[in-house]
C-alpha cells in the first residue's frame, strides 16, 4: 500500500471507494468522498484557528463521524490527536492535557449527562487555546475552505495514547503514521476484513480496537463503520438485523452479554467474523458464539499500546482450544521471543516495526521499556506451544484487564490513598463473570478514622473512570509486606479467594 499515513488512507479510500458509504450513524450515510471533503475543511478549520504543525489536538467525546473527522482533520494539518478515555474525571482527564500541552480540544459536552468542561473547571491548563464542543462542530466547520497544504509524513507521530504503568503517573505511547498502517495492515490481512464489510464498532474510539482496527481498518479497506456511542443490547440486535453487519469485533463481554439476552428475535445470520481478546477467553465462548450466534470465524490476538495494540493473531483455520487458550502467532514482520529457557514461561518481549516511537517527552521510561537492541518488554508472562502460539500465562506488570481496559493498581490506590479515611489501600483485579475482572481494594484506616466500605466505593465512583473504580473493598488493620516494604498481592488474592 503506497499510502502511508492515515489521511492519505482517507484520501485514498475516497478516490476507490467514492459514493459508497464509509459511515452510518443515526441511519444517515457519509460517503468516502464526503468524509475525505469533511476531514479537509476540518485540517483548514483548525490550521486557521491556530493550531501549528507538531502540536496536539485531545479529544474527549464518544465513536461517531465527527470522532473521525476531527481525528483525520488534525492529522492533515500536522497535529498530534491525544485520545481521551470518555470515563475519565477531570483531574485525570487535566493531567494528560497538560502533560501533552494540547493546543485543542475537542470534546461532546453531554454524553451520558457528564458536564465534561464542567470537570475541567478549576484546573489550570495554560497551554490550552481552545475547547471545541462537537454541538457547535458544524458552525466551527462552516467557514472553512478545504485544506490545501501537505499532509504529515509517514515517519511523523499520528497520536499519543496514554497507558499507566505499575508506578508513576500515565505515560503518553507515541505512535507514528507509517508504523500504525503498516501495523493494521497486518491485522486485516490476518482477520480478512474486506471491501463491502459492515463493520459495527462497539469498541471505543479512544482505544486502539475502535480506532486503529476499527474506523482506520474500514477506511484502508472499504468496508463501513458503524459507531456505537454505548453498549445497548437492543440496540446492538436492531443495528445488526437493520444493516446485515457482517463484522462484530470487541471484548469477551459483549458476546457473553449477548448470549445472555433474549435473543429470540434477533438475527444474527449476517455476521461472519467476531475478534475478540483483552481478557481470557474461555472455549466454551468460542464454540458457543459460532454455534449459537452462527459466527463463522472468531479470532484473538495479543498486543499494546506500546506495540501499536497488536502483536499475535489467531486464524481462521485454529481450532477453538487455539483461539481461547492462545493469542495466536506474531504478525508478519514482527519478532516475539519468552524471556527463560526454552519451553519455559517468561516475559514476552518484542522487536519490530509495531515498536512505539517511544513515551512521550520520558527519555527514561523509553529506555527502561525498549532496550539498545530494539526489544520492548511487555510486562507480559507467555510461552509458546507446540504449534508457536503465544500463550499468556501472566503478568509482570501489576494489573489487570475489566471489560477489556487496563487497570492499573498503582494508579487506583493513589486515588484511594487521596480520601481523608484512608491510610493505605492496596488493589487487585477479582473475577468477573461479564468483566472479566474488577477491582478489589484492601483499605487500612487512617489514624483515628473509620472506613465506610459502602461510602469509600460511591467516592472511587466519583473520582476516577469506572472501570476503573473498584467494585467491593475489605477493611484491614494492615496490609502484608515482605522485607523490602512491598505489598505482598499473592496474600491478598488468597485472602480474596483468587
Amino acid at each position: 500500500m503506497t499510502a502511508q499515513t492515515i489521511p492519505a488512507i482517507t484520501e485514498r479510500a475516497a478516490r476507490l471507494f467514492g459514493a459508497a458509504a464509509a459511515v452510518i450513524e443515526d441511519g444517515r450515510e457519509t460517503s468516502f468522498t464526503a468524509l475525505w471533503e469533511l476531514a479537509r475543511r476540518a485540517a483548514a478549520a483548525l490550521a486557521g484557528a491556530g493550531l501549528p504543525p507538531g502540536e496536539r489536538v485531545a479529544i474527549w467525546a464518544p465513536n461517531g463521524l465527527d470522532w473521525i473527522v476531527a481525528c483525520v482533520g488534525a492529522q492533515l494539518a500536522g497535529g498530534v490527536v491525544v485520545p481521551l478515555n470518555t470515563r475519565l474525571k477531570g483531574a485525570e482527564a487535566a493531567y494528560i492535557l497538560n502533560r501533552t500541552r494540547a493546543r485543542f480540544l475537542v470534546v461532546q459536552n453531554g454524553f451520558l449527562g457528564t458536564d465534561y468542561a464542567g470537570m475541567l473547571a478549576g484546573f489550570d491548563l495554560p497551554h490550552l487555546a481552545r475547547v471545541i464542543d462537537l454541538a457547535a462542530w458544524g458552525d466551527f466547520l462552516a467557514g472553512a475552505a478545504a485544506w490545501a497544504g501537505p499532509g504529515p509524513a509517514a515517519e511523523a507521530a499520528c497520536d499519543i495514547m496514554f497507558t499507566s504503568g505499575t508506578t508513576g503517573d500515565p505515560k503518553g505511547v507515541v505512535a507514528l503514521h507509517g508504523q500504525t498502517i503498516r501495523t493494521f495492515q497486518a491485522w486485516i490481512d490476518a482477520t480478512g476484513l474486506r471491501d463491502g464489510d459492515r463493520y459495527l464498532i462497539v469498541n471505543p474510539f479512544f482505544h486502539s480496537f475502535g480506532y486503529k482496527a476499527g474506523w482506520l481498518a474500514c477506511l484502508m479497506t472499504g468496508a463501513t463503520a458503524i459507531p456505537m456511542q454505548t453498549l445497548d443490547m437492543p440496540r446492538l440486535v436492531a443495528l445488526v438485523t437493520a444493516h446485515r453487519v457482517t463484522v462484530l469485533p470487541g471484548p469477551p463481554a459483549i458476546f457473553q452479554t449477548m448470549l445472555a439476552s433474549d435473543l429470540a428475535a434477533a438475527d444474527f445470520s449476517s455476521i461472519r467474523l467476531a475478534v475478540t481478546g483483552a481478557a481470557n477467553v474461555p472455549p466454551a465462548l468460542v464454540r458457543r458464539m459460532r454455534e449459537d450466534l452462527g459466527i463463522a470465524t472468531v479470532l484473538t490476538g495479543y498486543g499494546l499500546t506500546e506495540s501499536c495494540g497488536v502483536v499475535t493473531m489467531t486464524c481462521a483455520a485454529d481450532p477453538p482450544e487455539a483461539v481461547s487458550g492462545t493469542s495466536g502467532r506474531p504478525i508478519p514482520g514482527v519478532e516475539v521471543r519468552i524471556d527463560a529457557p526454552a519451553g519455559a514461561a517468561g516475559e514476552i518481549l518484542v522487536r519490530g516495526y509495531n515498536v512505539m516511537a517511544g513515551y512521550f517527552e520520558d527519555a527514561a521510561a523509553t529506555a527502561a521499556a525498549i532496550g539498545a537492541d530494539g526489544w520492548l518488554r511487555t510486562g507480559d508472562v507467555g510461552r509458546f506451544d507446540a504449534a508457536g502460539r503465544l500463550m499468556i500465562t501472566d503478568r509482570i506488570k501489576d494489573m489487570y484487564i475489566s471489560g477489556g481496559f487496563n487497570c492499573y493498581p498503582a494508579e487506583i490506590e493513589r486515588v484511594l490513598q487521596r480520601h481523608p479515611d484512608v491510610a493505605q489501600a492496596a488493589v487487585i483485579g477479582v473475577p468477573d463473570a461479564r468483566l472479566g475482572e474488577v477491582g478489589h481494594a484492601f483499605v487500612v484506616p487512617a489514624a483515628g478514622r473509620a472506613v465506610d466500605a459502602a461510602a469509600l466505593l460511591a467516592w472511587a465512583r466519583a473520582e476516577m473512570a469506572n472501570y476503573k473504580a473498584p467494585r467491593s473493598v475489605d477493611v484491614v488493620g494492615s496490609l502484608p509486606l515482605n522485607a523490602a516494604g512491598k505489598v505482598q498481592k499473592y496474600l491478598l488474592a488468597a485472602a480474596a479467594g483468587r
